[in-house]
């Protein structure tokens, strides 16, 4: 049992190893020279059945459209005590987006356009159609703006009003509301070609935000991509393991674009609605977009959990919990109570290890006692084996062997199996809080204490990881086995393999492993007394 369980948990921690091996060592993207994009159209793929997009003409909603223009290109300025975004009037575009309240690795407040939209001079809230010369004039048209400057505060709301037409019956307006406290904007679009109503694609793109070299080489879960809510499913594809054969969808709810702490949400009509993840190379380097029709709304934002919970839609499953999902929802909701009381994130994964700690207390003084028992059992048990040596070819002796073995567990009230069972347990609570330390924005840039300034990256001098490495040897050695000594010593290896293994993983997740290690001590400590008590306290009652 301990051998089969030693090998479950260096699977496990290989698995993770493997995952921060995989994702956080990612080299510099390299600049890219502007040239003319050539686009390659995706191909469809499963999802709910393919309907025909809605660019067919519709006469009915015919106009008698005046030409509308700017004079010349100017920016308007929308700012909010959440984000400050910066809007051209040459194609209506979003050129800028700056979270107030946020910072990247640099000291710099976070921005969420790409660097590669000025490379190639193409910016979100763009327009596309399947008539590409159509989408070229629109998306460099001079729009007449409604105004240049908005400043919001107290939860105010604002309108801006884009608009272009031209003497050949083509117009666009682009409608957007702004709310002070909230990264999500309304978003309206109406636009006529040669007279006629159609409905566009919003693009975003290409990309999404900026990752710092110090971000790519210090975090786990770095990728960038976009994630498709539809038929009740997230679809995620992301730039680096593009699949062209998954990359279109429909009877979208929301589609996002989102980086590891980030997103561009578009929230849509689900009966309606169409998105597609596009890949265009430009001198054979790739740029990528995100395309969505009868887009509503948008956000543009942070990716956090309770904030994507208010806004519904199921826009909280675009944060990637991962297979224990439910678990790292449990323990998220869990520490931002024990945050409320104590506010500081490190001091908060103490107190709610240590409250974990005492829920399975009573499983882990059973599995103890178990352990205890089947130490005290090994004589005989060794006795049983040399009794039916020939077991392992012997299919008679086996049977044998097996049921004298399970006979004397039954009379002496052992479980061979529990000793196991809390550190099963404990796998998935780790895991969990593993992708709760991966995704939780609130964990980015959190202070501890001392020098331990970022609880979502690794020690920068590896002293909780020796620390956590020691006490897991002290607790090995205090608890005890009933293998052989092979099996023991090779037990006592785990810690090693452990320390090695979280020397790259997230101080927050150190220190919470750490924590439990402690409490182990204490709390094997505190079971061998009672234990010792018990033995003593028989021996006295047979006198």
């Amino acid at each position: 049992m301990e051998k089969r369980l030693l090998i479950a948990i260096v699977i496990s921690f290989l698995i993770l190893f493997l995952y921060q091996a995989i994702f956080v060592k990612q080299g510099p993207q390299t600049e890219t020279p502007q040239k003319t994009i050539t686009q390659k159209e995706p191909e469809v793929i499963e999802t709910p059945p393919e309907k025909e997009k809605s660019l067919q003409i519709k006469p009915v909603q015919k106009q008698d459209i005046r030409p509308v223009s700017g004079e010349r290109e100017k920016e308007v300025i929308i700012q909010t005590s959440l984000y400050t975004s910066v809007w051209s009037t040459k194609g209506a575009v979003l050129k800028k987006w700056t979270l107030m309240e946020y910072k990247n690795e640099l000291g710099s407040q976070v921005e969420l356009i790409s660097d590669k939209a000025k490379e190639i001079n193409r910016y979100p809230f763009s327009l596309k159609t399947e008539d590409s010369a159509f989408d070229d004039l629109i998306n460099r048209a001079l729009f007449k703006t409604s105004t240049t400057q908005v400043r919001l505060a107290n939860g105010e709301s604002q309108e801006l009003r884009l608009t272009f037409a031209d003497e050949q019956g083509n117009k666009v307006e682009k409608i957007l509301t702004f709310h002070d406290g909230s990264y999500l904007i309304d978003i309206q679009i109406n636009l006529w070609k040669n007279n006629q109503k159609i409905e566009p694609d919003l693009v975003w793109g290409p990309s999404f935000g900026n990752l710092t070299t110090q971000a790519k080489q210090k975090r786990f879960g770095q990728q960038k991509g976009v994630a498709v809510y539809a038929g009740g499913k997230v679809n995620r594809n992301q730039e680096e393991k593009f699949d062209e054969e998954k990359s279109t969808y429909n009877f979208v709810q929301w589609a996002g674009y989102d980086s590891q702490y980030f997103t561009s949400i578009f929230i849509t009509n689900p009966q309606k609605t169409s998105a597609a993840f596009i890949k265009q190379e430009v001198n054979e380097n790739p740029y990528f977009f995100l395309t969505a029709d009868h887009v509503q709304k948008a956000y543009i934002g942070p990716k956090r959990y309770d904030i994507l919970s208010e806004l519904g839609h199921d826009s909280k499953k675009l944060i990637k919990f991962g297979l224990f999902g439910f678990i790292s929802e449990i323990l998220y909701k869990a520490i931002k109570i024990v945050h409320q009381a104590v506010p500081n994130w490190g001091f908060s994964i103490i107190i709610l290890t240590l409250v974990i700690k005492i829920l399975f207390f009573p499983l882990t003084y059973s599995s103890t006692k178990s352990m205890a028992k089947m130490q005290e059992l090994q004589p005989k048990i060794k006795a049983i084996r040399s009794k039916y040596k020939k077991a392992k070819k012997d299919i008679d002796q086996r049977r044998k062997l097996n049921e004298e073995t399970m006979k004397l567990y039954k009379e002496h009230g052992v479980n061979p199996a529990g000793g196991c069972l809390p550190i099963l347990i404990q796998l998935p609570i780790f895991w969990g809080f593993f992708r709760l330390l991966v995704v939780a924005i609130e964990f980015r840039h959190s202070p501890f204490i001392f020098w331990i300034q970022d609880l979502s990256v690794k020690d920068p001098y590896y002293i909780t990881p020796i620390l956590m490495g020691i006490t897991q040897f002290i607790s090995q050695k205090m608890t005890p086995t009933a293998g052989d000594p092979t099996q023991k010593k090779m037990m006592l290896i785990m810690p090693v393999i452990m320390t090695i293994f979280f020397m790259n993983f997230q101080s927050g997740l150190v220190l919470y492993w750490l924590t439990n290690n402690i409490l182990q001590i204490g709390q094997q400590y505190i079971t061998n007394r009672l234990t010792k008590k018990k033995e003593s306290d028989g021996k006295r009652r047979k006198k």
